[in-house]
């Protein structure tokens, strides 16, 4: 950690200091990017141009970065991803209504951002999606009548009883 300024000293002189004894420790040898250029300096970048390029970079997901109208969107084109993972048919019609429900609520708000018009989700469509995706339904074991009991001739029984 830096030490703190000390009483008196200006700014620019007490970073230049501490730029002098980092120098002579040797820490601004072997960097990766030293001698190349700052990518991107010539450019005007946003705040938010460089949240997002960040995040990409990071490999984070964005959609919290999204205005909401393409935030609903994009949930919409991720539902058939979903769908199948769900367990039951109802499960799969209300997580339908939830997003309509946000979606008519996005309607009746005043927009911000770029004018995006999410679509409502079919949850019909979504349901034939999610029993095409179900396993086939085990058959049931073929129902096998027992073999009849062969009876035993009672000769065989008496003749061995004989010897």
């Amino acid at each position: 950690m830096t030490e703190r300024k000390p009483p008196g000293m200006s700014f620019q002189s007490w970073i230049d200091r501490q730029i002098d004894q980092a120098r002579e420790n040797g820490a601004f040898e072997g960097l990766s990017a030293a001698g190349k250029p700052l990518p991107d300096l010539d450019r005007d970048e946003t705040s938010y141009d460089w949240a997002l390029k960040w995040a990409r970079r990071e490999d984070l997901d964005v959609t919290g970065m999204l205005p909401p109208g393409l935030a609903l969107r994009r949930e919409r084109d991720r539902m058939p991803d979903v769908v199948p993972a769900l367990p039951s048919e109802a499960g799969v019609r209300a997580l339908a209504e939830d997003y309509n429900d946000r979606v008519r609520s996005f309607w009746r708000r005043p927009q911000e951002g770029p004018p995006v018009v999410p679509g409502l989700a079919d949850a019909d469509a979504l349901v034939r999606l999610w029993r095409a995706t179900r396993p086939p339904a085990a058959l049931p074991a073929p129902i096998v009548a027992p073999e009849p009991r062969r009876r035993r001739l009672g000769w065989f029984r008496r003749h061995d009883r004989g010897r």
